[in-house]
């Protein structure tokens, strides 16, 4: 009898984790194409939000920008019973030294953090970039209305904490204006060492940057695809883990992307109109991205954003040479499109705050065996467990199997030698962790 009772919960298990949770479905069918398009159309009236630009007023600059955006925060605050803390995060830039850097400029972010209910020292973060900037990154007084580099960003931030607002989730949330960019990243910089200082557990970040174009300066048109930047191990590592690495492999199994890996899958089970592509590098060639200075502290990022630049419509002054129109303009951008990228971020923030963590101390064995082994810690949350494996040229996860509330697993008949192995923790509502590598070896 005990045996027919454990093995009716196990296959009940095994159907409802194979079934999709409707809360995410609700999500993405609350945000709103037209609140983004009020959103980026306020901030592209700004004029120009440069990091140097004005901050006294109320119309134009970047003080203003920040301003609404802190405002907007606040006004979501309210209707929640003020579920968010919305700040000010500021740091001193210094012109000596930096030739990007003409005057000593406060770098200021605007974080609203909705705090989670059970683990409220572990973080998932989306962000977006407040600053704009035309031809000269260094010119605060011509127009640069940055309006998908990146209001298109900002306002997926906004959109999504309107969204999110109304639920409660075990891990906190941090929607996250960044400035600073342009100039070398500072925003990033100066919250990353923040987050640091205050000892926060970040498990994860979403850097939304220009996700409001759908036609490439080389004529294709997609409204479906978008890339996934990310890095293949962080640059944290220790000699150990690279030794690992060189000898069981693992040399695209970072914690990056592992994060990019979820987000292909949750998007693929929930929004499968849409064509996630993994990209494997850190970012574009020669160009940065505000995930990075979480990246160089040991962090998961990666980088979301539009799969089909234009490159006339960034970095340039609003101008018409050759019958082309340069500028990042208001008509460039394609709302409907940013809302699709606003909920893919919006239900993966979502399933990881409803989620138990990663599992800890995952170790793999069956050398020489005719089986893979797998051991690891428990975590708290966790009902039971997922082993992935893949070819080892295979992008994704493709194979998987749910073992239980165990805390060590034989797959009997697969050679270790053939797969790559990792773990997620399931929760109670079938949300599941991010996926976690092996970091030793058992006999």
């Amino acid at each position: 009898m005990k045996i027919y009772v454990s093995l009716f919960f196990i296959s009940l298990s095994l159907t409802t984790f194979s079934q999709t949770n409707q809360k995410i479905y609700d999500i993405i069918n609350s945000v709103s194409s037209e609140r983004i398009k009020a959103d980026i159309t306020t901030l592209a009236n700004f004029g120009t939000r440069n990091t140097f630009s004005d901050t006294v007023s109320n119309t134009r600059g970047i003080g203003a920008a920040r301003r609404w955006i802190k405002s907007e925060f606040e006004t979501i605050s309210k209707d929640c019973n003020n579920c968010l803390n919305v700040f000010y995060q500021k740091d001193l830039v210094k012109a000596e030294g930096n030739d990007r850097i003409p005057t000593d400029t406060w770098i200021v972010n605007v974080a609203a953090i909705q705090k989670g209910t059970k683990y409220p020292n572990r973080y998932i973060i989306m962000s977006g970039d407040i600053d704009s900037r035309n031809s000269d990154g260094s010119d605060f007084t011509k127009d640069a209305p940055g309006a998908n580099d990146n209001a298109s960003g900002m306002a997926g931030a906004i959109e999504a904490a309107r969204v999110l607002s109304k639920y409660n989730f075990e891990s906190s949330i941090i929607y996250l204006g960044l400035s600073g960019e342009e100039q070398g990243l500072f925003g990033g910089k100066g919250f990353a060492e923040y987050a640091k200082n205050k000892g926060w557990e970040i498990i994860g970040v979403f850097n939304n940057d220009m996700i409001g174009n759908i036609k490439g300066v080389n004529g294709v048109i997609s409204n479906r695809d978008f890339r996934i930047f990310s890095e293949p191990v962080p640059p944290t590592e220790t000699e150990r883990e690279r030794q690992m690495r060189r000898f069981y492999g693992g040399e695209v199994d970072g914690i990056s992307r592992q994060l990019a890996r979820y987000v292909y899958k949750t998007t693929k089970t929930y929004m499968p109109e849409m064509n996630p592509m993994l990209i494997y590098r850190l970012d574009r060639f020669g160009r940065g991205g505000h995930h990075r200075p979480f990246n160089d502290l040991g962090w998961a990022g990666i980088r979301i954003m539009e799969a089909h630049e234009n490159y006339n419509q960034q970095h340039q002054d609003i101008r018409t040479e050759n019958g082309i129109e340069y500028g990042d303009k208001l008509k460039f951008v394609n709302f409907d499109y940013a809302a699709k990228l606003t909920a893919v971020n919006a239900i993966n923030l979502a399933s990881l705050a409803w989620a138990p963590s990663a599992p800890k101390n995952l170790a793999i064995g069956g050398v020489v065996e005719p089986s893979a082994k797998l051991k690891w810690d428990k975590v708290d949350g966790a009902i039971g467990y997922k082993i992935y494996w893949r070819d080892t040229t295979s992008p994704t996860w493709d194979n998987s199997r749910y073992v239980g509330d165990v805390s060590e697993f034989t797959l009997e008949g697969i050679v270790i030698d053939n797969y790559f192995f990792g773990l997620a923790a399931v929760g109670k509502d079938g949300f599941e962790s991010v996926v976690d590598f092996p970091n030793s070896v058992f006999k």
